[in-house]
């Protein structure tokens, strides 16, 4: 869009302060080996900002109080899906809905792995795939567990397509993933039978029919809802390695993963052919040959990063599960077996029982969720003043991207996120890149989002999660 002669030069003059404001800001912090301005060892250690808090373990919210803004998060939401609230017939116009908001032929040219452009052909055969004339008047909804990591896909192919020949890290038809044991809705089958279109509570998109099994909504529900369960509190965690029953040897389960444990079973009698008393027994979904839903006891060792609820939401526990990330590639749509920054922030607060839309353009705006937004009007000494007021856990939003606020240092305000690159000014006035592509800590106002303008010039919103 074309932006008015007079409008661009008042936004020129808004932000000609910006880089010089940016070097002055920069002027006490260190630049080590690594090229990250004003990150050295000690900064890479949750110890260090767990230290600068004044409580780092009161708690920020209880359990009471998450779950009752994870009730409003379904209920006000318009990004999120309340399966249980979902009518026992779903229309053709409520199913194609889902999938043409989602799976929407592409208009920009798209290249694959080898740079190579993707031809109209293919993408109209992926296209057909979508099978909308298929869809039925009127269905039953139908249930389902999903059995493993799943990727969340924009249309029903394994296809990797990006924007620029040679950019093969944000796959333009990856969404998201789902994990063992979350409920979703099955709405529809592709034309070749192998995917299936599924609604989870915070998407709606394509996976594999390998990676979800089909039931009840009351064993999908009651699974859901069974206790004890254990919650995953490492960044990935994996079930004993198991020959009896390959499903779910070596099962990968992300941070936040809830999964019941299988009770009932003798102590002294093997699991899988291995002793369990080394090992917290779960239950886990499995997919049989027909598709349909089946469970499996798997073994999780007691040595590994678990517990036996959601942690408690306190600073220090927000930083120590941030930094269990610390370093993982950065992974479009959950892919490399990794997160994107959305997925990052979101993996850490629902370790702790916060449910999040899943996408920054969501997060950002929830309706359930204490945001300030900002908008043109806010000049850049109210931002400024908004950026030394974080505290930690906030995120902070600019567009496409969103941070974790983990202290201040230096007089001013430090993240943690999962980002492709670090601009900002030298000394000098000339700018310094280093490509991070991966979980990282940095200073948050020397952050340049152009050549004109800082993060905190285009911060979006901020979210806190509190009272």
């Amino acid at each position: 869009m074309r932006i008015p002669l007079l409008a661009a030069t008042a936004l020129a003059l808004a932000f000609a302060g910006a880089p010089l404001q940016a070097r002055e800001a920069n002027a006490a912090l260190t630049v080590p080996p690594s090229g990250v301005l004003g990150v050295g060892e000690a900064q890479l250690m949750p110890a260090f900002w767990i230290g600068l808090q004044a409580e780092p373990d009161r708690v920020i919210l209880d359990r009471a109080a998450i779950e009752a803004q994870n009730a409003k998060l379904l209920q006000v939401d318009p990004s999120m899906h309340d399966l249980r609230a979902l009518p026992k017939t779903l229309s053709r116009e409520q199913v194609a809905g889902w999938i043409e908001a989602l799976s929407e032929r592409p208009d920009r040219p798209l290249f694959d792995v080898d740079g190579r452009p993707v031809p109209a052909a293919t993408l109209d055969a992926v296209v057909g795939n979508l099978a909308l004339d298929a869809i039925p008047a009127q269905q039953p909804t139908r249930y389902g567990l999903v059995v493993r990591r799943a990727a969340l896909r924009t249309f029903p192919t394994t296809l990797r397509v990006f924007s620029e020949k040679g950019d093969t890290d944000i796959d333009r038809f990856q969404e998201s993933a789902e994990f063992p044991g979350t409920p979703v809705a099955i709405v529809h089958t592709s034309a070749d039978g192998q995917w299936l279109f599924v609604v989870s509570p915070r998407y709606a998109a394509w996976t594999e029919k390998e990676n979800v099994a089909e039931g009840s909504a009351a064993e999908v529900f009651g699974y859901a809802d069974k206790a004890p369960y254990r919650v995953i509190a490492g960044a990935v965690e994996r079930t004993v390695f198991t020959r009896e029953q390959p499903a779910v040897s070596q099962l990968p389960l992300d941070m936040g993963t809830r999964l019941p444990l299988a009770t009932g079973l003798a102590p002294d009698q093997p699991v899988n052919g291995q002793t369990p008393y080394a090992a917290h027994v779960l239950e886990l979904p499995l997919r049989q040959a027909d598709g349909s839903l089946g469970f499996s006891p798997a073994l999780l060792q007691k040595n590994t990063d678990t517990a036996a609820d959601y942690l408690p939401l306190t600073r220090a526990n927000l930083v120590r599960q941030a930094f269990k990330f610390l370093g993982e590639r950065y992974g479009w749509g959950h892919a490399y077996d990794g997160r994107d920054c959305s997925g990052f922030v979101s993996d850490v607060y629902r370790s702790m029982g916060v449910e999040m839309p899943r996408n920054t353009s969501k997060q950002a705006i929830s309706p359930a969720l204490e945001h300030r937004a900002f908008t043109a009007k806010d000049s850049r000494e109210e931002r400024l003043k908004a950026a030394h007021a974080l505290q930690v856990g906030d995120l902070v939003y600019i567009p496409g991207h969103v941070m974790m606020v983990i202290g201040q240092l230096h007089g001013q305000p430090y993240v943690i996120h999962d980002v492709g690159g670090m601009s900002y000014r030298k000394a000098d006035g000339s700018k310094a890149h280093v490509k991070l592509n991966a979980v990282s800590v940095t200073p948050l106002l020397p952050m340049l989002f152009n050549d004109q303008q800082t993060f905190v010039d285009r911060m979006t919103s901020i979210v806190r999660i509190r009272h």
